[in-house]
């Protein structure tokens, strides 16, 4: 058990930093958010793996993707992300 928690950890701070490097712009989020958005990643990655192919080898479309996946969901949520906290902090036009 503590093997899959240290390698979910592990993934996530790969997958978040790899989609922190792949959208442009500052991000300013710290090293255990940057491991959360990979951990969220993985399993955006698993839910659209389901979605796309069909096939679910654990019998639920809420699981965690491997690392290609978890990249490609943090990705996502990052952008996600993103777009809200631009939008958030915007100018409003009158």
């Amino acid at each position: 058990m503590l093997g899959l928690i240290i390698s979910i950890i592990v993934i996530g701070l790969i997958a978040g930093f790899i989609a922190r490097a792949v959208i442009p712009g500052k991000q300013s989020m710290s090293i255990l958010m940057t491991i959360v958005l990979g951990i969220v990643g993985s399993f955006v990655g698993g839910f659209l793996g389901f979605l796309i192919f069909q096939h679910d080898p654990m019998d639920g479309f809420f699981q965690p993707a491997g690392i290609i996946g978890s990249i490609i969901g943090a990705v996502i949520v990052l952008l996600v992300y993103v777009m809200v906290a631009r939008r958030r902090t915007g100018t409003r036009r009158s």
